[in-house]
C-alpha cells in the first residue's frame, strides 16, 4: 500500500490523501492462521442491543453505503480450501483524514482497481453522527498488510496477511486542522469519543469480543507507514466508554487493556 504519513508533503487534503491510507486494503486478504483464542462473553440478542442503544441516547445509523468494488464477503476458507476465521473478532480504530462527506464520497466510488478500494463498516463525523458505510456482515478493506500479534488471515497465495477478514473498522473525521500529514492535530470532539465508545461497547455485546482487542490501525499496520488515528486519546475515550457499560449494565465486557 503506498505511505500516507511517514514524510512531509503538502498540507492540502485531496481525495488522495485517504486513497493513500487505505489504498489496496481489499487486495491484502490475509496471511497463515493462527486462532485468536475464543474470549467467552455473552452475545446480546438484537433487541438488548437495541435496548442498549436507545439508553445512550445514539441516534440511528445514517446509511452511506461504499461502492460494491470497496467491500467483499468474509471469506470461510483460504484458497487451498482450509477453514479460516471469518466472523468479526476484533475492533480498529481509524481517522479519515478527509471530511466526512468527502470520505462518503470517495467509498461512494467505483474502484475496479484493487490499489483504490478501501472503506470502512462505520465513520463517526464530527458530531458523532455513525455513517453507515459497510454492514458488519461484511468484509471492508480498512487494513491491507495488518496484524493482530502474530494473528493474521491470509485468502490468496500470493497475498499478505491482512485482518480484514475478522476486523470491525471503525473512522473517526478527522479536524479540518489535520487534514494533511502532520504528526497530530486538535484532536476528536466529546460527541465522537462518546459515539465511538458506545459503537465499541455495542460490537463487542454483539459478537463478543474483548476490550482487549481494541485496536488502532497504527497499531496493526505491518507496512510501517499508518500512525491513525493521530491524536487519539485513551484517557479521553476509557471514562467514555466506562460510563456507556455501566448504563447498559455490560461492565462485563470491560475485561482487559486496550492495544494502544
Amino acid at each position: 500500500m503506498p505511505r500516507l504519513f511517514p514524510s512531509p508533503r503538502p498540507a492540502a487534503a485531496t481525495l488522495a490523501t485517504l486513497t493513500a491510507l487505505l489504498a489496496g486494503c481489499g487486495r491484502f486478504s490475509g496471511a497463515r492462521v493462527p486462532e485468536l483464542t475464543d474470549a467467552r462473553l455473552p452475545r446480546l440478542e438484537p433487541a438488548a442491543l437495541q435496548a442498549c442503544a436507545t439508553r445512550l441516547g445514539l441516534a440511528a445509523e445514517l446509511p452511506r453505503p461504499a461502492d460494491a468494488t470497496n467491500f467483499g464477503e468474509r471469506q470461510p476458507r483460504d484458497a487451498q480450501g482450509r477453514s479460516v476465521p471469518h466472523l468479526p473478532q476484533l475492533i480498529v480504530l481509524h481517522e479519515t483524514v478527509l471530511s466526512a462527506p468527502d470520505t462518503v464520497k470517495l467509498f461512494a466510488t467505483p474502484h475496479p482497481n484493487d490499489d483504490d478500494q478501501a472503506s470502512y463498516h462505520l465513520l463517526i463525523d464530527r458530531q458523532g453522527r455513525r455513517l453507515r458505510i459497510v454492514p458488519d456482515e461484511l468484509r471492508a478493506f480498512g487494513a491491507g498488510m495488518s496484524a493482530f500479534g502474530d494473528f493474521a488471515v491470509r485468502i490468496r497465495p500470493a497475498s499478505v496477511g491482512s485482518l480484514n477478514n475478522v476486523a470491525l473498522h471503525l473512522s473517526l473525521e478527522t479536524p479540518a486542522d489535520g487534514r494533511g500529514d502532520s504528526d497530530g492535530h486538535s484532536g476528536y470532539t466529546p460527541a465522537q469519543y462518546e459515539a465511538a465508545a458506545a459503537q465499541v461497547l455495542l460490537w463487542q455485546a454483539r459478537f463478543g469480543i474483548p476490550f482487549s482487542r481494541l485496536t488502532t490501525h497504527a497499531a496493526i499496520d505491518r507496512s510501517r507507514s499508518r500512525y491513525d488515528p493521530r491524536s487519539f486519546r485513551w484517557e479521553r475515550f476509557l471514562p467514555a466508554y466506562r460510563k456507556a457499560a455501566a448504563a447498559c449494565s455490560l461492565t462485563a465486557y470491560d475485561n482487559g487493556r486496550a492495544v494502544p
